[in-house]
């Protein structure tokens, strides 16, 4: 059986080993030419027990499928990094207590971010997403001074940029927001990297009240904002001219938050 899994299938199953959980719309997105095909192979991978799902009802219709790994899937991740794979009664636990997670709602919202960035790697031949670094991963690097949500490198023509994602849900105060910059200053000031720090909020009414409350304090390194809500009303993206730097006035491409930005359109 294992043998039937292409390296789209092996590819699915190491972005969900990584990430924990994706919708059918981020996996299309991600990984298939269409939502059609992807709900054909999903459902095929998980009565193969590559893959598992949950979803909650609601009084009209239901939420989309949740995937995460089955416990073939598992047992490949596992032997992909030497280990034993764990026991389908952990597998059941693990996808429980994401069901269940207060934070679900922002572990998809960090896993939708960078499955916008791989549509338009399927649609853009100069575009790659180079990295993609879960939570769980920047914190074993970097935990003790800052937790990002996550970590990418992005690639547009000819140029990348490394970036921390700080993925706004709209229930924090804002100055616990801002707050979260200091760790950053932190890092670089101890050799670590100088990333751009991406603020992706809901709303554009709410990344206004943000750089307000940025514009209070200092901050040593870049600090960029942007909002699902306007990235929607310009038909673009997270790598769209969305990212508007603290202390400048010209939204930029997500490639163009580090070095030189480009004379004419961003």
């Amino acid at each position: 059986m294992v043998r039937s899994l292409t390296e789209r299938d092996r590819f699915c199953v190491s972005v969900l080993a990584e990430h924990q959980v994706l919708t059918t719309t981020q996996l299309a997105q991600l990984c298939f030419p269409g939502l059609d095909v992807a709900q054909r192979r999903l459902l095929r991978l998980t009565r193969l027990g590559v893959l598992d799902r949950f979803r909650w009802h609601a009084l009209v219709g239901s939420e989309a499928w949740h995937y995460t790994l089955g416990p073939v899937g598992a047992a490949l991740a596992a032997a992909g990094r030497g280990a034993d794979p764990p026991r389908p009664a952990e597998l059941r636990r693990r996808a429980l207590r994401l069901a269940a997670s207060p934070r679900l709602a922002h572990l998809l919202g960090v896993n939708g971010f960078f499955c916008a960035l791989g549509a338009q790697v399927r649609s853009q031949a100069d575009t790659a997403l180079v990295s993609w670094w879960s939570e769980r991963r920047c914190a074993e690097h970097y935990g003790e001074l800052v937790r990002p949500d996550a970590h990418g490198v992005w690639e547009e023509g000819g140029r990348q940029v490394g970036f921390f994602v700080e993925y706004d849900t709209g229930t924090e105060p804002l100055s616990r927001v801002a707050a979260k910059l200091c760790g950053y200053t932190e890092l670089a000031a101890a050799g670590g990297p100088r990333h751009p720090v991406c603020i992706w909020l809901g709303s554009a009414a709410r990344e206004a009240h943000l750089r307000r409350v940025l514009a209070e304090r200092p901050h040593h390194v870049t600090v960029a904002t942007a909002s699902a809500e306007l990235a929607a009303a310009c038909g673009t993206g997270p790598a769209g001219p969305v990212w508007l730097p603290v202390d400048t006035e010209r939204r930029r491409r997500l490639v163009y938050l580090a070095g030189p930005v480009p004379a004419g359109p961003g």
